[in-house]
């Protein structure tokens, strides 16, 4: 993304998502740290934009944290009300339906109404759903939680991916520094859900109370965010006159069709290997590696999404088309070292092959996500986003249902090799298609 600069001096003009706002709103001029405010906004200081950044990155992993906290919890639901692995499925897509519903309704918002108020909405579901896990906790209450988790989760990840940006530049006073915030943006996506499956497995095997304690931690956790986020910096201007509400629209930003499905089939594919790892592979090394440890399954959780978040950090210097064919790799044959190791029933070669194809899906996300954000200029950025983030988020859902539908008629085996062999090929077909437009 190479977005037009303006050499002129900030404290004359600046671009923001709703257009060039005059310095009729700005500070004095002696006040040089300072930035020019967004329409109808307070006027802050490059540093206090600097601490928005940090505050708005600590929110967004927390959140992503709170949303795997479950994942190596289900084995211990399971065992208490003695439901079937459909059923793990079906909790785990109640909230794959949230994550979709919250962004065709509410993820591109934030270009309206301004990135702060939705990012604290979404921190105010998670903490609805935390309650929800604490005294609502039989199947139905799962469903329940887990469905509030999506909603939180799917208003959050297009907001603060457009917020984090846009903060980094107006801390820096550099469009150049964009990059570096999308960098960070994939990271704590992915690193918050690494990171959540870690604290609950840990805490489930170390704590009493595991049903419980994770969750305490998390209602903490993120009451903290939502105050920090009350002292961050609005990037976004209030509109000029009232604007209808409409849903998400998935269109593609004009003569960019063949840009923005590229991106989001490659989005889909990506998740798609995640959704496995957060649904049904803790249950799977329960019941067919005989891994009962709480930590080993949150563990191996953690090893995957901390794969994908290191993985956009250690090869940031590549280009973006060098990324996208190392990502396939690394996708590929990581999930065929998982295939080959659940056919051998060597549960280390499961677990390493899912780590290698988690670092394979960090690079081809982040490649997807900054695509999709090139296409368009920041006053449209957050829709298109949202969009994107839509069909990501139904490859982490759709997949896994399917999954756990299969598993009512077919054996566990030939399930798992079908999902690798398919997910594996659209990988593939998407990756090559968004590399030649790199």
């Amino acid at each position: 993304m190479h977005p037009e600069r303006d050499h002129r001096s900030m404290s004359t003009v600046t671009d923001t998502p709703t257009g060039t706002v005059p310095a009729t709103t700005a500070a004095p001029a002696s006040a040089s740290d300072r930035v020019v405010a967004p329409r109808g906004r307070r006027v802050h200081t490059r540093r206090r934009h600097g601490f928005g950044f940090w505050v708005v990155a600590f929110a967004f992993l927390a959140v992503m944290a709170f949303a795997t906290v479950p994942a190596p919890l289900y084995v211990i639901y399971q065992a208490r009300d003695g439901f079937p692995t459909f059923t793990t499925t079906v909790i785990f897509a109640a909230y794959g339906v949230g994550v979709v519903g919250s962004l065709y309704l509410a993820g591109h918002l934030s270009d309206v109404h301004g990135r702060r108020p939705l990012i604290l909405v979404s921190i105010a579901l998670e903490l609805v759903a935390a309650v929800l896990f604490l005294l609502w906790n039989d199947v139905t209450g799962l469903i329940v939680a887990r469905l509030v988790t999506g909603l939180g989760v799917g208003t959050l990840t297009a907001t603060a991916t457009a917020h984090l940006g846009e903060l980094r530049v107006r801390a820096t006073g550099s469009s150049d520094s964009a990059k570096g915030a999308s960098v960070a943006a994939g990271a704590v996506n992915l690193g918050g859900l690494s990171l959540g499956a870690l604290v609950g497995g840990a805490l489930a095997e170390f704590v009493g109370q595991p049903l419980m304690v994770p969750y305490v931690v998390f209602v903490i956790a993120l009451a903290i965010a939502f105050v920090l986020v009350l002292a961050a910096p609005e990037t976004v201007g209030r509109p000029e006159q009232p604007v209808a509400y409409r849903p998400q629209r998935m269109q593609a930003p004009e003569g960019q069709g063949a840009a923005f499905w590229a991106a989001g089939a490659a989005a889909f594919a990506a998740l798609a290997v995640q959704g496995l790892f957060t649904s049904v592979a803790p249950s799977f090394l329960g019941t067919t590696f005989h891994v009962t440890d709480r930590l080993a399954a949150g563990a191996t959780t953690f090893g995957v999404f901390a794969a994908s978040a290191l993985s956009q950090i250690v090869f940031a210097r590549l280009s973006q088309r060098a990324q996208i064919r190392l990502g396939m790799v690394l996708l590929v044959v990581g999930l065929v070292v998982l295939a080959v190791a659940a056919v051998l029933l060597q549960v280390a070669g499961f677990i390493g092959g899912g780590v290698v194809a988690g670092a394979g899906v960090g690079l081809l996300f982040r490649a997807a996500i900054g695509s999709a954000a090139a296409l368009v200029g920041p006053e449209r950025r957050g829709g298109v986003l949202a969009a994107t983030f839509l069909i990501a988020y139904a490859g982490l859902t759709v997949p896994v249902v399917a999954v756990g539908a299969a598993l009512l008629v077919i054996p566990t085996l030939p399930v798992l090799i079908g999902y690798v062999v398919l997910v594996a090929v659209l990988a593939v077909v998407a990756g090559t298609r968004l590399a030649a437009r790199a």
